[in-house]
């Protein structure tokens, strides 16, 4: 099934969350996914009253940066949500924007030598193990969390986020879904999927991955000057092709999630543009007009 989702941008004030989050679950949206930028908002305080306010909705964090984060913290935050709103958290992890880290003195010199160190050490946590491991990042001694999250029918999924081939696979090797930025067009999809794959048969790691993807989004009045500004400033875009976005009614929408779910989407989030006139009306939009035109057939 094509799960549908739709993105809280921080650039809007915290105290548009609760308001936002209602319109969501009141209209049946799927999924409502928030992001850690910095120097924003806090992915866990925003997840945490996202969650609180809503009675169904699922909400993410794509995605916290692990530069800032000790992973025992992580691990502790992650654990309280599960056991708090269980099956309604996801949470994604990944390099963060490296000159933000520098920013906070917290940038290494090998992100992917970090962000494999964190997977690894999060998952067995989340897992309930008791990890000890002195790595070139991550250093625990015998921590084991006393309120793990539930494993049955298995430990709560740990996304993260990836942009370049070498996180790609990294992401298939120790993560158990990956994320993907807004501007990533179907046949960007269609190769990340290949590199997952390859991370996964490197690991013998058999079984599924879901693929989150969000898609840069305009609808209503000025939606193609919209889009077009927002495109125009898109830096993260990775693939073989050109920053990737929709602008339309509800019908051309729904046309371009299908291409993203046909090139191996699982999850597509609409990206609303930092302009939208109406984040409400956006939320209710993909839940009532977008999400009836696309096939929920797995």
């Amino acid at each position: 099934m094509t799960v549908l989702g739709a993105v809280f941008r921080p650039q809007l004030p915290p105290e548009r969350l609760r308001d936002i989050a209602r319109a969501a679950d009141d209209a049946g949206l799927e999924e409502l996914w928030l992001w850690e930028d910095c120097f924003l908002e806090s992915g866990i305080a925003s997840i945490s009253a996202a969650l609180a306010w809503t009675e169904r909705l699922r909400v993410g964090v794509g995605l916290l940066p692990v530069p800032l984060r000790n992973v025992a913290l992580t691990a502790m935050e992650a654990a309280t949500l599960h056991r708090l709103f269980p099956g309604r958290a996801l949470l994604g992890v990944g390099h963060g924007v490296q000159d933000w880290m520098g920013q906070t003195g917290t940038r290494v010199e090998s992100p992917v030598t970090l962000l494999r160190e964190h997977l690894v050490a999060l998952r067995a946590l989340l897992a309930g193990e008791r990890v000890t491991t002195d790595g070139r990042y991550v250093k625990l001694d015998a921590v084991a969390l006393d309120w793990p999250p539930s494993t049955t029918p298995a430990p709560p999924a740990v996304y993260a986020g990836a942009t370049g081939p070498r996180t790609m696979r990294l992401t298939g090797e120790a993560a158990d879904g990956t994320i993907l930025t807004g501007g990533t067009s179907p046949d960007a999809v269609r190769l990340a999927r290949q590199l997952i794959t390859e991370g996964r048969e490197s690991a013998g790691r058999p079984g599924r991955h879901p693929v989150v993807v969000y898609l840069h989004t305009a609808t209503g009045p000025d939606a193609d000057a919209r889009l077009r500004a927002e495109l125009d400033t898109v830096g993260d875009a990775w693939g073989p092709d050109g920053p990737y976005g929709v602008a339309g009614p509800a019908g051309a929408v729904a046309d371009a999630v299908r291409e993203l779910a046909e090139a191996g989407a699982d999850t597509v989030v609409l990206q609303p543009t930092p302009d939208e006139p109406d984040p409400e009306g956006f939320v209710r939009f993909t839940a009532a007009e977008v999400r009836p035109l696309v096939p929920r057939t797995e």
